[in-house]
């Protein structure tokens, strides 16, 4: 049967803290006034001020007990029962509104237990609101019950004094085993949770990651709810230990529960209707609206859960959007968009830049005899409608997978690659470089808006949109390698010869510089791709190679323009100075969507097992230096990846090949440009987009002109001004 526990009357509103938890020489305020920073002067309540509020219907259990400021009218304060210690700040004659919701400044009609409220606070119709401290200016207006316990962590994985480790609140992200569980705390950033997650072989990290986490907050028992100032609340049920920064507005939720919502006057976070938040923390500037059921999990700024939106056991970090859907089980880099019910993500660490189409299913259709599956998805990645993929797999940068029931796991390491399952041949087919071929618009679309939809207030961290940085720039890289061993099997099993495993490298590469004519009817057959008995197939794999390398070239000869740029290069002999001696293409890790060289992620896992990174904020302070080394580091890569792919060493980088690399550079834009503009067009030529329309005139007018297309005439400016910096470079060296 429930435990209905009875207790005098007198003591209700006191005894918050139990006696033990209570640290010597304190009382069960001690927490509460340090949480209090109004710096509101209080002062007894007065004869007159009771017989007022009396005569108004107001009732409390001990009237000494109740604390105003100044500027107190207890005219404004009507039928409310108070209970406990009471501070009350300034009360004036005003009606406040929001949202066309006007209310006069006061309490009405209330239960009100050991509670600070700020100045000029409009509270009616609150059921039940116990050990809260609200700011200036709060509007709280039917709510059935708005409290906090003295256990309170809102949201945060840790525990409190006389708490067992097993009611700890851990967050089963990438897996549904738990076996990569991580601690949710506020403030943790997606690269902490990959970090936290991946590195499970690693005891002694883990636990230095478990000890910074307890050591962010403290256990003392006693900490009351806060409502920041300029925060709105109404017609919402439950609102319990929860922390609300200042301008939110939750108006109409079920359930909000242990729970921190981070909020600002510049980046202010909304709930609404029908919401069921339960062990979470929220970021700033977010948004949560429409029957949205969140447990255990933890948003990242800008980010929107809408529309019947399931979110459980996940991180799902900045400018991101899921409604409709769930999501289960999972990690989620910046930028990622799913916005259809029957969409469905569960046990994946997806790497940012994604979109998850109506009907794809990614999760819960396991090949292991357990829930234990994962799935690994690089930045960008896209399966279409209907897609349903099998655990385990994972996908390099930029990965589209064609409409189909994929029948089992698959590693795809080629980047800006369409995935076809062909069911009549019964193979998988791969198109390596799709993007480039076919979809330019979108491609470089994404980039731009993923940029412009960032809305970070603190962008000290760097998230890397642009699709050829460090990480897609070494797959496409070791790419080409794959490439040419696929070209000389494949060449050797056509003409049914032998070529040793030392010279596959060196025939592949001949073949795809010097007999591009070979491939005419030559089958490309990968390995290791999926893990089944059937073929699977690279198309325009020679295609691909080509543009491969031009890219990778434009992506160096870029990032040294900008270069040149940044550090004011006036002369051929001074770049020569500045360029790298010993140029390295190193590897590089996406720590949430922030690209970090490897060797600099090995060094924070060694100081913080050596104790010279002591918390969780000295990782976040090296992130950012490292987002500040980012521009310098990326230029050394890209100049590296360019002399690789095109085979030279630094001293035979001469101003003539960079004058003709200059000129390769413009040439590759104009081919961009045009691809971009080309892949648009076709959403004005297919008679099948046309024939709704009657007119052109009809359809310009629902789509716009092909010629206003802002993204277009954008791109067409960047080609404009790229030719006049290469320009201007080779009349500087000259």
């Amino acid at each position: 049967m429930n435990n209905i526990i009875k207790r005098p009357i007198s003591s209700l509103g006191y005894g918050f803290i139990a006696k033990e938890f209570i640290p010597k020489g304190k009382n069960e305020y001690h927490l509460r006034n340090i949480q209090n920073r109004s710096n509101i002067k209080y002062r007894k309540i007065t004869e007159a001020e009771i017989n007022v509020l009396e005569e108004n219907g107001n009732t409390s259990d001990d009237w000494s007990k109740f604390h105003v400021a100044d500027k107190f009218d207890p005219e404004l304060v009507k039928n409310c029962s108070f209970y406990g210690l009471i501070r009350v700040g300034n009360m004036e004659p005003y009606f406040v509104e929001f949202n066309n919701l006007r209310m006069p400044v006061g309490l009405y009609n209330s239960t009100i237990i050991s509670c600070d409220i700020g100045n000029n606070v409009s509270i009616d119709n609150v059921a039940f609101m116990s050990h809260y401290i609200t700011g200036d200016d709060v509007m709280l207006i039917n709510i059935n019950e708005l409290a906090a316990t003295d256990h309170a962590k809102f949201g945060n994985g840790v525990l409190k004094e006389g708490e067992k480790e097993s009611v700890r609140i851990w967050m089963e992200i990438c897996n549904e085993n738990g076996g990569r569980s991580v601690l949710p705390f506020n403030g943790m950033q997606p690269g902490d949770a990959w970090l936290w997650s991946k590195n499970r072989a690693d005891e002694k990290l883990l636990e230095k990651f478990k000890e910074f986490t307890d050591q962010k907050f403290d256990t003392q028992r006693g900490y009351y709810g806060k409502i920041g100032d300029r925060t709105v609340i109404k017609n919402c049920k439950i609102v319990k230990d929860t922390w609300i920064g200042s301008d939110a507005y939750l108006k109409g939720a079920n359930k909000i529960k242990n729970i921190t919502i981070n909020s600002s006057p510049t980046a202010k976070s909304q709930i609404g209707e029908g919401c069921e938040l339960v062990n979470g923390i929220i970021g700033f500037g977010c948004r949560i609206f429409y029957g949205v059921k969140a447990v255990r999990f933890l948003m990242g700024d800008n980010s929107q859960l809408k529309y019947g939106a399931r979110l459980i056991n996940s991180y799902l970090a900045d400018n991101s959007t899921i409604s409709c859907c769930e999501v289960l089980n999972s990690l989620i880099f910046p930028s990622h968009e799913q916005h259809h019910n029957n969409s469905f993500l569960c046990a994946a660490t997806v790497l940012g830049q994604s979109n998850m189409a109506a009907g794809a299913t990614i999760g819960s259709n396991h090949n292991s005899r357990s829930a234990d599956g994962e799935l690994m998805a690089g930045r960008g990645f896209w399966p279409g409608l209907c897609v349903s993929l099998k655990h385990n797999s994972k996908f390099a940068s930029f990965t589209i997978i064609a409409k189909g029931d994929f029948p089992a796991e698959l590693n795809i390491p080629v980047p800006f690659s369409l995935i076809s399952n062909d069911v009549s041949r019964d193979k998988l087919v791969v198109m390596p470089g799709y993007w480039f071929m076919y979809n330019m618009y979108a491609l470089a679309r994404n980039a731009g808006k993923y940029s412009v939809r960032d809305k970070r207030t603190d962008k000290s961290l760097i998230l890397e949109y642009d699709f050829l940085a460090p990480d897609s720039i070494n797959e496409m890289t070791e790419s080409l390698r794959l490439f040419k061993i696929l070209a000389a099997k494949a060449y050797a099993n056509k003409k049914k010869i032998s070529i040793a495993d030392k010279d596959l490298l060196k025939a592949g590469e001949d073949l795809l510089e010097n007999q591009i004519a070979e491939f005419k009817n030559l089958e490309i057959v990968a390995e290791a791709f999926e893990n089944s008995k059937r073929k699977v197939e690279l198309v325009k794999m020679p295609e691909a190679y080509t543009l491969f390398k031009e890219l990778i070239t434009y992506y160096g000869i870029n990032e040294l323009i900008h270069f040149i740029e940044e550090k004011n290069i006036n002369s051929w002999q001074k770049l020569l100075k500045a360029l790298p001696s010993k140029p390295e293409r190193i590897s590089w890790i996406n720590t949430g969507g922030q690209l970090i060289p490897e060797a600099s992620i090995l060094t924070l896992k060694r100081n913080i097992k050596s104790g010279k990174v002591k918390s969780w904020d000295e990782i976040h302070a090296y992130y950012k230096r490292k987002s500040l080394e980012y521009t310098n580091d990326k230029f050394k890569h890209s100049f590296a990846a360019m002399l690789e792919v095109l085979k030279l060493s630094p001293k035979r980088f001469t101003k003539k090949l960079f004058y003709q690399l200059l000129e390769n550079a413009v040439v590759t834009k104009e081919w961009m440009s045009k691809g971009i503009y080309t892949s648009r067009e076709k959403d004005y030529t297919n008679p099948f987009r046309k024939m709704l329309y009657d007119t052109e005139e009809e359809m310009e007018k629902v789509i716009g002109k092909l010629s206003d297309n802002s993204f277009i005439i954008q791109q067409k400016d960047e080609l404009d001004r790229l030719k006049t910096k290469v320009n201007n470079l080779k009349e500087l060296f000259h």
